[in-house]
């Protein structure tokens, strides 16, 4: 499971977009069904065919758990990061 990028604005935050699509595509290289929580429908995470199943719910406590439970992963990857001044 691959908690996404959120939320974009234009100028804003796009490496997290882009780290979260090149985490998708090494996953899958490996072999790894991904399972991606991301809001934004306008973000390349969440292309169609990238991830094996996309969720396009808020990543908030609640939202998350309730995909954890229905899916039941082995495991999980949550990538942050922030711009830098």
């Amino acid at each position: 499971m691959i908690l996404g990028s959120g939320g974009l604005s234009i100028g804003q935050a796009g490496e997290f977009d882009y780290s979260g699509s090149q985490a998708i595509k090494a996953l899958k290289e490996e072999g790894i069904q991904t399972v991606l929580v991301n809001p934004n429908i306008a973000t390349v995470q969440t292309s169609k065919g990238l991830a094996d199943k996309v969720y396009f719910l808020p990543i908030t406590a609640d939202y998350v758990t309730q995909v954890i439970q229905s899916e039941h992963q082995m495991g999980y990857y949550c990538h942050l990061g922030a711009k830098q001044h």
